[in-house]
Formats: C-alpha cells, sequence, structure tokens
C-alpha cells in the first residue's frame, strides 16, 4: 500500500512516503527535504511554487506570498493587481508534492494520504485544507491527522522510547506560525489529545520580527528614511531589499541556535551587525516564557504533573532555539527531547499512526490517560503565577520597546497587521480542561442525557462525528442542539411541526444517496446540483454514518450524510467540541421536514450545516472563497434558505 503524508507547514511543507513495503522516506522535491510553502503569482496566472517561486520573488515582490497558510482565514490573496483565493494557493502547493510523489512511483498515485493540520483548528478550516486536496488532484482517500498526534507516534516509534497505553506525552510545537502545546495520551487503538492550547502570535517568523526590529534600533539613525523604506517598501527595489533583509535575519536567527553570535549582513547604507545569542534570548524570553506557562498548565489541565508523563517531546523547526530546552528544564523539572529532525517529525509521524486511530473524536469529560508512576528523583512543579492582565513581552531594557507595525514577509499592504512578538494577549486561564481533538479510541463513555425541553445550557453544539471528513471534507463535523433534542420546529410543509421523513431504507443509489437523503436534498438535485459518492474515510463501527453524497452546486460544496440511527448520532455527543464562530441555531421547515441550521464563520470563510429533527441526517454547504454563492456576494445564509433546505 502506497501511503503519502503532508505536512503543509507556514514556511515549509513536508511530504512523506512509504511504499513497495520500504520504511516511510521523506520526499525531496526540488532535491531537498523540505519544500518552501510559498507561492508566486505568474503574469499569465499560473501559480508557481517553492524554490521557483522564492526565485521569482526577486523579479516581483508584489506577486508573491510566502506564507500562505497562515492567511487561510482571509479566503483570498492579493498578490500583485489579482484575488487568488487561499484554496488555489494552498491547492497549488500539494499539488506540487502530488506531482512529485507520483514522478518518484513511476506515474501511479499513493492508495492514500494523510493530511496533517493543527489540533486547534475548527472545521471550517479543515475544511479548506481537503477542498484545496482535492483541487489539487489528490482523489485518493484522504485522512485527517492532527499534529500532536502524529509527533506522538513519532516519538513512540524510536527504540528505546515508549508510549504504552495509559501513558501520556506532552508534545511543544513551536512553528513558524504558531505555537501549540498538547497532551496525548496512548490507549489500545490509538491515541486520543487529553488537552491542547496555543498562542497565536508566537511562532519563528514573529521571532524574527523581533530580531528585525532589534536591528533597526541599532542602525536606523544612521538613515531613517531608508530604514522606513526598507520596512513599508514603496518599490519594486524596496520590496526586494526588504526581502533579502529578512532572508538575512532569519539565517542569523537559525545561526544563534548553534553559535553564540554571528553577524546579519544589511543593504547599503547600513553596515553589517553583531548580534549574539544573548541579545536574543533577551528579546524572546518573555514570549517563550508565555508558552512554558501554558506547557505547564496544559498538562495541569489533564489533571497529570509532568513527572507522570512519558517526555515533553520538541517539534516544528522554531524548537530548535536553546533557550526553549533551558525555560523548559528550569520551569517544568523535566529535560525536553528532541529526536531526529523536529521540522519533519509531525509528517513522519502521521505513517505510524494506526489506522483505526485517524478517526477525529472529542471525548467530553473522559478520563486522561492513566498516569505512570513518577521517576525516581523527579521535582514536583509549583503551579505558575496567575496572570492579571496582558504581560509585556519582548521589550528591549532599559527603554521598552513598542512592536513596530513593521509587514509581515512579502509586500507590506497585504497581510494581516499582528504583532511581532509584542504585545501579547492574557494567557489563557487553564482552570478546567480545554476543548480537545482527540483520536479513535478514547476510554468508554456513558451515553448522554436526553436533550431537556426548555433548557438554558448551551445554545449550540458541535459534534466531530466523522472519522474522516468527506472527500472535500466538509462534514468533518455535526452540530446537535442541546435545547432542540427533543421539540419540533413550526413551519409550512412540516406538518404541524412533525417531520413526516422516514430514514428507515438504508439502500443507496447510483449517487450514493438513500431514499431519505435523497428527499432531503431534492431543492439543490432539482436546481441541477451534480452529486456523487462520498468517503466516510472509516469503517460505520468508526464514525456511525451510513452514507455520504457531495454536490457540487453554484460553485460550492455541500455534503449529506445519515448517520445509523438518531440514537448513533446522539452518542457522538460524548464528542462534543464548541467550536468558535457558529451562530445560536435558526428553525427551518420544508418538504415535510423540520430541523435547525447554523451558521459557522472563521476569518472570511463561512458555512451553514443543517439537521433534521428526529432523523439521523445533516448536511454542510461550505464557502471556501469567502464571497458568496456564485462569487456575487451574497449570504450563505440565504442561500440556504432558497435553494438548499427542502420546499
Amino acid at each position: 500500500m502506497r501511503v503519502l503524508s503532508v505536512d503543509l507547514g507556514t514556511s515549509n511543507t513536508v511530504a512523506v512516503l512509504s511504499a513497495h513495503g520500504r520504511p516511510p522516506r521523506v520526499v525531496d522535491v526540488d532535491g531537498a527535504s523540505m519544500m518552501p510553502s510559498a507561492i508566486f503569482l505568474a503574469e499569465d496566472g499560473a501559480i508557481v511554487v517553492g524554490r521557483e517561486a522564492e526565485r521569482r520573488a526577486r523579479l516581483d515582490p508584489s506577486r508573491f506570498e510566502p506564507n500562505p497558510k497562515r492567511r487561510i482565514d482571509e479566503g483570498t490573496l492579493l498578490l500583485g493587481t489579482d484575488v487568488v483565493p487561499v484554496t488555489d494557493a494552498l491547492a497549488a502547493v500539494l499539488r506540487r508534492v502530488a506531482e512529485e510523489t507520483s514522478r518518484q512511483l513511476g506515474g501511479a498515485k499513493p492508495d492514500e494520504i494523510r493530511l496533517t493540520h493543527p489540533a486547534q483548528w475548527g472545521p471550517v478550516r479543515r475544511n479548506v485544507l481537503l477542498s484545496a486536496a482535492r483541487q489539487a488532484g489528490m482523489s485518493t482517500r484522504l485522512v485527517l491527522v492532527p499534529e500532536p498526534v502524529a509527533a506522538a507516534a513519532h516519538f513512540a516509534s524510536f527504540p528505546g522510547q515508549s508510549l504504552a497505553p495509559g501513558q501520556a506525552l506532552a508534545v511543544y510545537d513551536l512553528g513558524a506560525g504558531t505555537f501549540d502545546v498538547a497532551v496525548v495520551g496512548a490507549n489500545q487503538k490509538g491515541f486520543t489529545v487529553l488537552a491542547e492550547a496555543g498562542l497565536p502570535d508566537l511562532g519563528g517568523l514573529d521571532v524574527d520580527q523581533a530580531l528585525l526590529e532589534h536591528i533597526g534600533r541599532s542602525v536606523a539613525r544612521r538613515d531613517p528614511t531608508r530604514w522606513s523604506h526598507l520596512l513599508r517598501p514603496e518599490s519594486t527595489g524596496d520590496r526586494r531589499a526588504q526581502r533579502a533583509l529578512r532572508e538575512d535575519v532569519k539565517a542569523g536567527k537559525e545561526a544563534l541556535s548553534r553559535h553564540p553570535q554571528t553577524e546579519v549582513p544589511l543593504p547599503e547604507p547600513f553596515g553589517d551587525v553583531l548580534v549574539t545569542r544573548l541579545e536574543l534570548e533577551q528579546l524572546i524570553r518573555p514570549s517563550l516564557l508565555r508558552s512554558v506557562e501554558l506547557l505547564a498548565g496544559t498538562i495541569r489541565s489533564t489533571g497529570l504533573t509532568p513527572d507522570r508523563l512519558a517526555g515533553i517531546y520538541l517539534v516544528g523547526g522554531s524548537s530548535r532555539i536553546p533557550l526553549i530546552a533551558t525555560l523548559i528544564a528550569e520551569s517544568v523539572r523535566v529535560v525536553p527531547a528532541s529526536l531526529d529532525q523536529p521540522e519533519t517529525a509531525v509528517a513522519m509521524g502521521a505513517h505510524h499512526v494506526p489506522q483505526e486511530g485517524t478517526s477525529m473524536r472529542t471525548p467530553q469529560g473522559s478520563a486522561p490517560a492513566r498516569p505512570t508512576p513518577p521517576r525516581p528523583g523527579a521535582v514536583p512543579v509549583a503551579p505558575p503565577r496567575p496572570r492579571t492582565g496582558p504581560q509585556p513581552v519582548a521589550q528591549q531594557p532599559p527603554p521598552p520597546r513598542t512592536a513596530a507595525p513593521g509587514p509581515a514577509p512579502g509586500p507590506a499592504p497585504r497581510p494581516v497587521p499582528r504583532p511581532a512578538i509584542a504585545p501579547p494577549a492574557p494567557a489563557p486561564v487553564l482552570s478546567a480542561p480545554q476543548p480537545v481533538v482527540a483520536m479513535h479510541g478514547p476510554p468508554p463513555l456513558p451515553p448522554p442525557p436526553p436533550p431537556t425541553r426548555g433548557s438554558s445550557s448551551k445554545p449550540w453544539l458541535i459534534v466531530v462525528g466523522l472519522a474522516v471528513v468527506v472527500a472535500i471534507g466538509v462534514l468533518a463535523v455535526v452540530l446537535v442542539n442541546r435545547n432542540s433534542g427533543g421539540g419540533t420546529a413550526s413551519g409550512s410543509g412540516g406538518g404541524g411541526g412533525t417531520t413526516t421523513l422516514s430514514c428507515d431504507d438504508t439502500t443507496t443509489d447510483s449517487s450514493g444517496f438513500t431514499p431519505c437523503m435523497k428527499q432531503f436534498a431534492q431543492t439543490p438535485l432539482d436546481e441541477g446540483a451534480s452529486c456523487h459518492k462520498g468517503s466516510a474515510g472509516m469503517s460505520e463501527s468508526s464514525d456511525g454514518t451510513i452514507a455520504i453524497v457531495e454536490c457540487d452546486f453554484h460553485e460550492l460544496t455541500m455534503s449529506y450524510a445519515q448517520f445509523k440511527s438518531t440514537s448513533t448520532m446522539q452518542s457522538q455527543i460524548a464528542g462534543l467540541t464548541k467550536e468558535g464562530g457558529a451562530s445560536p441555531p435558526q428553525d427551518w421547515s420544508g418538504g415535510g421536514m423540520d430541523g435547525k441550521y447554523y451558521v459557522l464563520t472563521e476569518g472570511s470563510l463561512s458555512g451553514v450545516l443543517a439537521v433534521v429533527d428526529g432523523q439521523p441526517l445533516a448536511m454542510f454547504v461550505l464557502d471556501t472563497k469567502g464571497d458568496g454563492p456564485d462569487s456575487s456576494g451574497g449570504s450563505l445564509e440565504t442561500f440556504f434558505n432558497e435553494h438548499v433546505k427542502p420546499r
């Protein structure tokens, strides 16, 4: 079986292939194990990726985007004078990986493709990733694997390391774009994310920005106007100089992980600058302390202590910074491990996740993994001091530093403004377990209590019900409303508030529809929707679905799913997670059915999810471009009510 795993990172993309019975190996693209995730829009509209994109960026930096993943919430990118959907940008990166993999397989395609993603990504972002994969021609079986689960599997694959059932591992992941931390527990069938958290304002790019600003404070006085043009380019020459400067600053940061000092070359009229590791550590120590405090708090939220973990595993290219291991050892009293190449750990580890351990779950109230006995001589960890407000970070004493509004890498006008390490947001309060994303096989959970009519508890919930999101990934979650479970919605065609639909017949037609699914989808079918069988990704026993159908309609992606029974859908409540950006539930009625629908938003991306009262049916429509149906800018909610819901 040919299996390809892809870690599409903020700065670099890594692919790992296992084929012909050989061990997993990194797929070299353009002669290197890591391919830059950068894209460049050529004059003819073609999207160039990787090192060729970086080369062309020297010619016209305005058409270059070095970190498209970091802008996933924006929906579109402005490259030169052209607007490019983020899905097209991500698809171009994945397509290059797929083409190189196929070439190395002699024209064949992988039988399965595993895509890793941050554990904190919500359904809309995951759907965009899968939509981009389909657009890139990855038409084979797609599987989503949370990054900390892949990292844990990689850790456990090394001789001398173990992660036996009942043990747990903390994963400290500092990449180019964000910082993520998770505690992953092992069980008999796979791995479970017991707790996860992160800092969106901390990553390798922010460390680069802090070092750039530090250099600027020492040299800008020589020619303030020229330095201002470097930070805020006004011409092609300025943008070229800025790009070269940022590359040199990044290289200087990486050199300081290996040497106590290094020189950073600067463009004329500035001379080269000597920077030391101590200077860099002074800049980033406050932010790294935040990450270590979050690590300790996330571990505590599982009911474990650091000495009961199998270890703390460092992954992500920026985790090479020596200060990170020092701060963790000092604060958590555990020496962290960094095995192999931290940049390739996630992609390599995705291959070691058990087949039955790749379905998405979110256990509610599940017990953490059984802790292992404390290691001899382990030092108890004192809880970090509580935060009472925003903490200053990345300041250069004695005068406080204020983050300059310098642009993110690439052309200045386009990136979303974001602080370069400073100022931070208040640290999360981790007095209770954070929402988690877990793999198949959590400890057995009791069935959820029946919903109570009129309850004032949470108005909506999102059920992670599918093992792998359907072919383009839009049915990764199913929302279930606790308030409405025992009630009915009134409206025309609803039979006085009672759904007249029956889902006893589970046979499917050539498009994959069961009879009741087809009745649910009749409106878009009547208007010319093109539908075909989807893929649940795993067996029925793991995701509870009978059938999944994908439809292309008005340039939008739609998916329909039928579960085994209403009780099966209710059992998914054991895997609840509350996702941000979902609206309160709204009633819909028509075609002899009643139900609820929810509007989900994440940045400029949006989706509408609908469920049928009393029946195991759900549908999701996703706008990956953020501009409404048919690029008309219309409301997706209006589109659902006029063209999707049953009549």
